[in-house]
């Protein structure tokens, strides 16, 4: 069975079991209906994924794996805040009269910086040290630059990573503010560990764990009747990621370079409602 699975079951166990409820305060989240969009939420998760045993896809419910994917890429890869440029509506409800979302995500990481060694925007920075000094402590990733919050559709959630070489393995820790864990947690859980695979096959390295620490995980009060009945599922074996061998070059990944093989989810008929 899936490790995935086992572990977004006991995450959510957790938060429903021993979480708090923001229902006595006013909060800033709402439906599309204009109803308060309130939450139950527990401080602190870190969940571990060895990314060298199994790729971590949800079989409780399919993953939109290429829609996943090309916002990682988005992100990372074109280094865009400009949401015609994905193929998903996700980012729809932050976007601005000019297309984008503001200085966020893609933005932060294509501002160029100077080092020693030349000047880099942050990913080019990441590939330069994994390559030429990959015992570095210091190959780490930052969208949340306070100088531009203001200027963001949305402030970042999953915003920091920080990489780590060990045995030949790349290693990695996400660092989330915020999380919506019906709606996102398998979501970010699969893009970034795809982005662990991609820096690792690039770099001439190994995957080895992906480390998640949410600070605020939440489920909200909407999704709650619907994450009881997903979580008694039987979780299904994990399916296989395969990756286009010949790609070398971080900047040459497509969407269509990665495929999961055999990937036997249960079927999913809820629709998720979105609290903005």
């Amino acid at each position: 069975m899936a490790i995935a699975d086992l572990i977004f079951i006991d995450t959510c166990k957790n938060i429903l079991e021993n979480g708090m409820w923001d229902k006595g305060f006013d909060v800033r989240t709402v439906w599309d209906d204009g109803t308060k969009a309130h939450t139950i939420k527990q401080f602190g998760i870190v969940n571990r994924y060895d990314l060298s045993v199994e790729f971590p896809a949800l079989t409780l419910r399919r993953l939109p794996f290429k829609s996943c994917i090309d916002e990682i890429l988005w992100i990372f890869q074109k280094k865009s805040n400009r949401v015609a440029e994905l193929n998903s509506k996700i980012w729809d409800s932050w976007t601005f009269d000019d297309g984008t979302i503001g200085k966020a995500y893609g933005y932060q990481l294509g501002i160029k910086h100077k080092y020693k060694e030349g000047e880099f925007d942050q990913v080019d920075r990441v590939l330069y040290e994994l390559k030429n000094n990959p015992m570095s402590r210091r190959i780490i990733t930052s969208t949340y630059n306070f100088e531009d919050l203001h200027a963001m559709g949305l402030n970042p959630c999953a915003y920091s990573m920080t990489f780590n070489v060990k045995d030949g393995k790349l290693n990695a820790i996400l660092n989330q503010r915020s999380q919506d864990v019906l709606a996102a947690n398998n979501w970010n859980v699969a893009q970034y560990s795809i982005l662990v695979h991609m820096f690792a096959q690039t770099s001439g390295l190994d995957v080895g764990e992906f480390v998640h620490v949410i600070a605020d995980a939440h489920i909200y009060d909407r999704h709650v009747e619907i994450i009881e009945e997903l979580i008694k599922k039987e979780p299904r074996p994990a399916p296989k990621l395969i990756i286009n061998p010949d790609i070398k070059n971080f900047y040459d990944f497509t969407v269509d370079d990665f495929v999961l093989e055999d990937y036997k989810p249960h079927p999913f008929k809820d629709k998720i409602p979105v609290a903005i």
